[in-house]
């Protein structure tokens, strides 16, 4: 809503056949751009087109690695447009980039935009944002509560790629796969203007053509300071979690056995006491009994402990989730979408349109109907049917303003 051009770029790569999905995986990439004049707008282009480039040319059979070096030597490539034309010095751009390969989930990032995965009800924030207050709270120099109420910036990042001759990128993953799985990627315009909630919500409750229009127009009618560019990715093919997925906690489970020395220890020692006490030497067998007790106890533990699942398995990345959210569909969203329609229809009354269409009507009383009921899922789809009616009307009048969404089937 506030700036001219789009300084966003995003691209979606997926694999022609089963012999590239195996090399390579689908890739997805946000890239929101900086820099006076036009430079935002190419760092974050040449962060589109080089990263598949390289990538594609650096796959060797592990995929975290050459993501890693695919977003470092793009780091490098527009540093040196960077400084080949002074008008582009210190551009630079974020960057998230989600590869689906058949080890899963695999995440490279640097900067503030965001990869999300909702499973169920359930939305967890895979990157973590390099930005001062993110950078802050992980220090421990400030607490949630004092991010709410500090002046500090939201958007003032500590890494991107472009400004420096080196960064350094951050790998999150491989993160196992199910059917059903939905994946986010967007800028820090989605993502300043809706909460992990509202956003879990609306993936969860809508289908993903609807779920990514919805994001966009909440954000613009909420002031829209940014451009705003969405990818939804949702796995919807047994053949993808199939592959090379990570082992299950039941794998894990099954793969360990009670300690054998303890075991042996322990039956020994009780064999002791039951003989002592056929011999009357109360006192010994006692003791006996104790240490059969002690070495059972202490290999049980390790038979716990090596069945529980490992949470970092070996040769997973980073320390995600940062967070995770229960998204429920509840009377504070629904109001709050209720109070977009209300202002929606001031702003309608202000510029003198009509809103007296009879799809506009029906769409309206039912979300009062749904609403009322307590059917909150159903009243956030008729809600957000209001808005995307009314949002439509306006673009009729006005020009809209520049977003981005995509969503596709992985």
């Amino acid at each position: 809503m506030r700036r001219r051009n789009n300084q966003d770029n995003h691209g979606v790569f997926l694999a022609g056949d089963e012999s590239a999905w195996s090399k390579f995986g689908h890739l997805l990439i946000v890239a929101d751009g900086m820099g006076a004049h036009a430079a935002g707008e190419l760092a974050s282009q040449l962060s589109v087109e080089l990263i598949p480039h390289h990538y594609r040319k650096l796959v060797r059979g592990l995929h975290a690695e050459a993501l890693h070096q695919a977003l470092t030597e793009t780091n490098a490539e527009i540093f040196r447009r960077g400084q080949a034309n002074p008008e582009f010095r210190s551009m630079g751009t974020t960057t998230c980039v989600l590869a689906i390969v058949p080890e899963g989930a695999l995440i490279a990032h640097v900067g503030d935009s965001r990869v999300y995965r909702l499973r169920g009800n359930q939305l967890e924030q895979l990157t973590f944002d390099h930005s001062l207050v993110w950078e802050m709270r992980a220090s421990g120099e400030l607490s949630e509560e004092a991010i709410r109420n500090s002046t500090i910036p939201k958007n003032v990042i500590t890494r991107s790629l472009g400004p420096n001759a080196s960064v350094m990128v951050d790998i999150e993953g491989p993160f196992p796969l199910q059917v059903g799985d939905k994946f986010l990627l967007c800028s820090d315009g989605l993502s300043g203007q809706l909460s992990d909630e509202e956003i879990g919500v609306l993936l969860q409750v809508l289908d993903r053509d609807t779920a990514v229009q919805a994001m966009v127009d909440i954000a613009n009618l909420r002031g829209g300071p940014d451009n705003i560019t969405v990818v939804v990715g949702e796995v919807t093919s047994d053949a993808i979690i199939e592959s090379k997925s990570l082992p299950s906690d039941g794998a894990n489970r099954a793969a360990a056995s009670f300690p054998i020395a303890f075991g042996i220890a322990a039956a020994v020692a009780l064999l002791l006491s039951i003989v002592l006490l056929a011999l009357q030497q109360f006192p010994i067998a006692l003791l006996a009994l104790a240490a059969a007790a002690v070495a059972f106890a202490s290999g049980w533990y390790k038979y716990q402990s090596a069945s529980i699942p490992n949470e970092r398995p070996a040769g997973v990345h980073g320390k995600s989730p940062y967070r995770r959210v229960a998204c429920k569909p509840d009377r504070g969203f629904t109001e709050n979408l209720a109070q977009v329609v209300s202002e929606l229809e001031s702003w309608f009354d202000e510029n003198h349109w009509s809103t007296a269409s009879a799809e506009l009507s029906s769409a309206r009383d039912l979300a009062k109907k749904t609403q009322k009921e307590g059917r909150f899922a159903d009243s956030i789809r008729n809600h957000v049917q209001v808005i995307m009616i009314m949002m439509r009307e306006a673009r009729v009048h006005q020009t809209a303003p520049p977003d981005d969404s995509e969503t596709i089937d992985l």
